[in-house]
């Protein structure tokens, strides 16, 4: 979402066991490095996988292709010569496109049985669900009150008074505004008496603002937090308001961004192994080490997400001012696949 914060170094002896717990006795084969594709939000401290060397002998390469979508497209377009031995980074939103390109090797990491089931989206195990996070509406606070309330549903987004106050993402050029259809979509499903193409002509009536990304919605039209616009309503993160904290100076008692937690949408991240490459139990390694303490207590407070091991605690900041939607809204990841971009489609001529 932002610059990430320095991560702390982790002790020598928890990252010795935590990695025991995952590599065994730290046998990969002769594989001596790897290369690991990820999307450019990947954050991982470097400690963090220099701890996987020391205890395997594999270095770890990185290599950042863009976003999710195209990191995809490139392990796609290279499948018959992989780039990389493990992949980072596709999510729920492009997970079919994935699997239907043969991309991945099928394992099964025993880490699994840490990770709740409904983010384990492919029973073949050709993904491992690594993280997951809510889109969701983020409001600054500060602008409602007394006279104008905080909208607390999605439809609360066409009524008059909210004219001129929502900035989202653009679906065809925006992971969070792809999530954000969809949202509206599964809320608004096709053949209803509200269908989501009319839900949209509304917010287009109601002098929605569209940005080709997060950077431009969430800082230069949101007035919340670091935001620097006039919008006090934005399509965000539901980690959002503990990254004003964490990164305010000085710090902040209260958050200065809320959530609406009406109308989130779930995107779970998945790594997996690249068919072709040479990396077998060295990247299988790599994949359990994912799902380890060492790692997954880092992607709260680096990536913004929430850690799929269930047994990981979660960092203060994100106790205190975090919100989890218990009921987000999904969709199947194959209809996602068959559908997105006639969706997409839809979507910019109603737009325009």
């Amino acid at each position: 979402m932002r610059t990430r914060p320095t991560a702390v170094v982790l002790a020598g002896a928890a990252v010795a066991a935590a990695l025991a717990a995952c590599g065994g006795d730290g046998a990969t084969d002769d594989m001596t490095e790897l290369t690991l594709l990820t999307h450019d939000s990947f954050a991982i401290p470097d400690e963090v996988l220099e701890a996987f060397t020391r205890e395997t002998g594999v270095t770890v390469t990185l290599t950042a292709g863009g976003d999710a979508g195209s990191v995809l497209t490139q392990a796609i377009l290279t499948k018959d010569n992989p780039i990389a031995d493990v992949m980072f980074g596709v999510d729920n939103t492009f997970l079919s496109r994935a699997l239907d390109e043969d991309i991945f090797v099928a394992y099964r990491s025993p880490a699994l049985d840490t990770v709740p089931a409904d983010l384990q989206l492919d029973p073949q195990h050709r993904v491992t669900p690594i993280d997951f996070g809510d889109v969701c509406l983020n409001y600054d606070v500060e602008a409602f009150g007394a006279d104008l309330a905080a909208p607390a549903t999605l439809e609360d987004l066409t009524d008059p008074a909210y004219r001129g106050l929502l900035v989202v993402e653009s679906p065809a050029t925006s992971s969070p505004g792809l999530a954000f259809l969809l949202a509206t979509i599964a809320r608004f499903p096709e053949g209803s008496d509200y269908p989501w193409q009319a839900y949209w002509e509304d917010l287009a009536a109601n002098d929605v603002l569209v940005t080709s990304g997060w950077e431009e919605a969430y800082n230069a039209e949101f007035s919340g937090g670091a935001g620097e616009g006039s919008r006090p309503l934005v399509v965000s993160y539901a980690s959002s308001p503990p990254a004003e904290v964490i990164f305010a100076e000085p710090r902040p008692e209260t958050a200065p961004t809320a959530v609406i937690t009406d109308g989130c949408f779930r995107q779970v991240e998945f790594a997996g192994i690249l068919e072709g490459s040479d990396g077998g139990s060295a990247a299988e390694a790599l994949v359990d080490f994912m799902l380890t303490e060492t790692f997954q207590s880092e992607v709260a407070l680096n990536m913004f997400v929430f850690p799929a091991n269930a047994d990981v605690a979660l960092p203060p900041e994100f106790v205190e001012f975090t919100i989890v939607p218990t009921t987000p809204l999904t969709i199947d990841p194959r209809e996602i696949g068959n559908r997105r971009d006639a969706w997409i489609g839809e979507w910019i001529e109603i737009m325009q």
